[in-house]
């Protein structure tokens, strides 16, 4: 057994099932030996990016890591954006890094480069593996490193030499450190000042408790003391709709977080974050709380945040409160008409399947999503959490892997698309269950808003041509079908919810081109 069938077993050994990949030569050991032992099932992504962005997707929804497979610095600095996603939605992955063998660095051949740099930045733990003899063990840390809570990423750097050197048996992996418990005088602090504020105290949910059993706990909170329920605008993952505790997310722009949060005395966070602006904008706060508003932190972001909110329900003896659970909004008919932003929010609102995945990278157009989708059917929705775009296209790959079972749909602005529009030809190869809509306003429209966000009114000519997407429009139903997919454009109401039906009514892929 050969230095990379010894990762591959251990990989398997440690429950790593799935392995998004984009080799090359020196890669080439990790290769055969997944042909030999058929531990992982391999999964080919066309550019690197689509690679790490389907991993963060798996993890998300399968809660456990997947593995990347990626060709030395060049390849792993292609996967740094949606790492850099992966790593704000603190997801688990383990990434393998081919690189050259360890006597041919000394050459300087083309494809030489600090892969251990290139890795620190986007990486809470790198480490190259020399011998043949130590690749199984570190394999088997990396995976451990991996699921250290609230999720980690994991890079290892795997020498050609050391993949085709002697290696040993799999070695499974020790158990990861146990996030720690929250202080319970911490706790006991914020249950008397929640009990003292009333509906100008506010929850601060992010991570790990936007699940259905974190939403209950805080739901039984915010009925016993009046509290606000809030988390930010981006998330790994929300478990939302009908039958579920709703949580409002705090508005991107910045005039409107303020105005949402200005009568807040208090706010309870579970994890280190609180309320901030995307971006710094002349004559505008960073810090979107009032100046009047304490923040209590009682969870950071190593320790246990349902713990966290247990502790909190009893200090607050909230555990009998019946939460308030949305309830399904039912619309009186379909609207009808030429095609807008609202529409398409009523229409995906009203018939999204039950128990659906909603990938949502619809940017500028997308933000009547949040209010108008809340009553629909119960569905998990996953953000973009780094705000590096091109990220919505791979992220409903990992997500249509991890869950079979349940259908993705993709809600995905024309201009971040092009970043990432390879992992169609993805979903096209797996047979993964993904109908996608794009939000074809041929435009980066949210790049008109962040100029007037900065004091100029209008852009010039230079500017409005770098914002706009046309000569040529793109034809994302021409570009689908290259890519394996079948889709329609559609530009009234009434087309997009038939089109819509269809591509529900499918088990592969289906694109959906709605001109605005």
């Amino acid at each position: 057994m050969n230095g990379a069938e010894s990762l591959v077993r251990t990989l398997h050994l440690n429950d790593i099932e799935i392995c998004f990949t984009n080799p090359g030569t020196s890669e080439m050991h990790f290769m055969a030996a997944l042909d030999r032992t058929n531990a992982l099932r391999c999964i080919l992504g066309l550019h690197e990016n689509v690679v790490t962005g389907a991993a963060d997707g798996f993890a998300r929804m399968a809660e456990k890591p997947a593995a990347t497979l990626l060709h030395l610095g060049p390849g792993l600095g292609n996967g740094l954006a949606n790492l850099h996603n992966a790593k704000k939605a603190r997801t688990s992955m383990v990434n393998i890094v081919g690189d050259h063998a360890t006597y041919h660095l000394q050459y300087g051949a083309p494809l030489t480069a600090d892969i251990e740099a290139i890795a620190q930045t986007m990486s809470h733990w790198v480490k190259t593996s020399c011998q043949s003899s130590d690749v199984a063990l570190d394999g088997a840390e990396a995976v451990r490193r991996a699921r250290t809570y609230p999720g980690h990423i994991a890079t290892l750097i795997l020498p050609a030499d050391a993949a085709w050197g002697e290696g040993t048996e799999a070695i499974k992996a020790t158990a990861p450190v146990e996030p720690a418990s929250p202080s319970i005088d911490d706790v006991e602090v914020a249950a008397r000042q929640l009990s003292n504020t009333g509906d100008r105290g506010a929850l601060y949910l992010s991570g790990k408790v936007l699940t259905e059993r974190g939403l209950i706990l805080a739901g039984k909170i915010a009925v016993k003391t009046g509290a606000k329920l809030f988390a930010p605008n981006s998330n790994a993952r929300i478990d939302r709709g009908a039958g579920r505790v709703p949580v409002e997310r705090i508005p991107y722009v910045v005039d409107q977080g303020l105005d949402r949060l200005s009568q807040l005395n208090l706010v309870v966070s579970i994890g280190d974050a609180e309320p901030v602006a995307f971006f710094a904008y002349p004559n505008k706060p960073s810090r979107i709380l009032p100046d009047k508003c304490s923040v209590q932190h009682i969870c950071k972001e190593n320790q246990n945040g349902l713990e966290a909110l247990e502790m909190l329900c009893s200090a607050l003896d909230a555990r009998n409160e019946m939460p308030n659970f949305i309830d399904r909004r039912i619309d009186n008919g379909l609207p009808t008409g030429t095609l807008d932003q609202e529409k398409i929010a009523a229409i995906v609102s009203a018939i999204m399947p039950d128990n659906a995945i909603v990938v949502d990278e619809s940017i500028t157009s997308g933000r009547q999503l949040n209010w108008q989708t809340a009553g629909a059917r119960p569905h998990s929705w996953l953000s973009i959490c780094g705000g590096a775009i091109g990220d919505g296209p791979p992220l409903a790959v990992g997500a249509a892997v991890a869950c079979k079972d349940r259908k993705v749909l993709a809600l995905q602005a024309d201009g971040s698309a092009m970043y990432t529009f390879q992992a169609l030809w993805t979903q096209a190869r797996e047979g993964l269950d993904v109908t996608t809509v794009i939000y074809a306003n041929r435009a980066y429209a949210i790049l008109k808003g962040e100029m007037k966000a900065v004091g100029v009114e209008k852009p010039g000519k230079v500017a409005d041509d770098m914002f706009n997407l046309t000569r040529p429009s793109l034809d994302f139903v021409a570009l689908a079908r290259g890519m394996g997919v079948d889709g329609e454009r559609v530009d009234d109401a009434t087309h997009f919810a038939a089109a819509l039906q269809r591509g529900f009514a499918l088990s592969g892929p289906y694109l959906i081109e709605a001109v605005l």
